[in-house]
């Protein structure tokens, strides 16, 4: 079997991956605060920005950050112990529900912390437990926040795509992933490729097809993945995002107007692309001619 295929030789021992996926959980957990108090603190900044503007009094005196306050239940209020904020166990002990008023609490949190153990485990375990391993988990932390702040906002944080964007870079000084000459051509390439495609649609229909954080996203793995993994993103992330488009607007009754977030579909594409990126980028270029 061709090398470039055996995508599961273990770099790191299993006890490093079981360390890193109980790593994840925990950073899974902290990813659930990122996403529901980053576009909060984005509102908060522009309501003081235009009050500020305006000459008015400040709407938000209070501190708010990705720190304080400490979590709390959004129906009673109820402040989250730390026995209640342990990764997925907390949520089953609890059935779901807050421990004061017995209000749901959305099965979404155990996932994204489940989630993220279990693709900890297996970036460790591919990559190793060393810095290449390590900056692989950066790489899908960073992507898990975004996908699901997309998901929920439609905004992709230049707070996330920037330090994205130069992480990439400054890990592939000494060629980690590609080269540093591919991940600049990369990083320019992925802006310039969806920039291009942003203004065509505008031009032929008047209408904005996507948003600058996807611009800024694909450069992202641009610059972390090399230039010629593009291609082999962008096809991923098309197939992924039409289909799920079409079974949203027959399945879920969503208009065709509905807008849809691409940039979950780029970031999926991404960690594909990391995890399967080879042989994918072979069959890619097989099809392409």
């Amino acid at each position: 079997m061709p090398q470039e295929l055996f995508l599961f030789s273990p770099p790191a021992t299993l006890a490093a991956a079981i360390v890193a996926g109980i790593f994840g959980l925990l950073i899974g957990s902290f990813l659930n605060v990122v996403i529901y108090r980053i576009p909060k603190m984005m509102q908060r900044e522009s309501d003081n920005y235009v009050a500020s503007e305006s000459g008015q009094p400040l709407p938000h005196t209070d501190k708010f950050n990705l720190m304080v306050p400490r979590s709390r239940c959004g129906h009673c209020g109820h402040q989250i112990t730390a026995l209640e904020n342990i990764p997925v166990l907390s949520w089953l002990v609890l059935r779901g529900k807050c421990s004061a008023c017995k209000a749901p609490i959305s099965a979404r949190y155990p996932i994204i912390e489940a989630c993220t153990g279990v693709l900890s485990a297996a970036l460790v375990w591919q990559f190793g437990s060393g810095w290449t391993g390590l900056a692989t988990l950066l790489f899908a932390y960073l992507l898990i926040a975004m996908t699901f702040i997309d998901a929920d906002t439609q905004l992709l944080p230049d707070d996330l795509t920037y330090p994205l964007l130069w992480a990439g870079l400054l890990v592939n000084l000494n060629g980690t992933f590609v080269p540093l000459r591919d991940a600049v051509i990369g990083a320019a390439a992925g802006y310039l490729v969806l920039w291009s495609i942003y203004w065509a649609f505008k031009l032929l229909t008047g209408k904005e097809g996507m948003g600058y954080g996807d611009f800024k996203l694909l450069a992202a793995l641009g610059a972390w993945l090399g230039w010629m993994m593009l291609p082999t993103i962008i096809l991923l992330s098309s197939v992924v995002g039409a289909v799920v488009g079409i079974a949203l607007i027959v399945f879920a009754k969503r208009g065709r107007n509905n807008p849809i977030p691409f940039g979950p579909y780029l970031a999926a594409a991404g960690l594909i692309a990391l995890l399967f990126g080879e042989p994918i980028a072979a069959f890619t270029q097989a099809l392409l001619g």
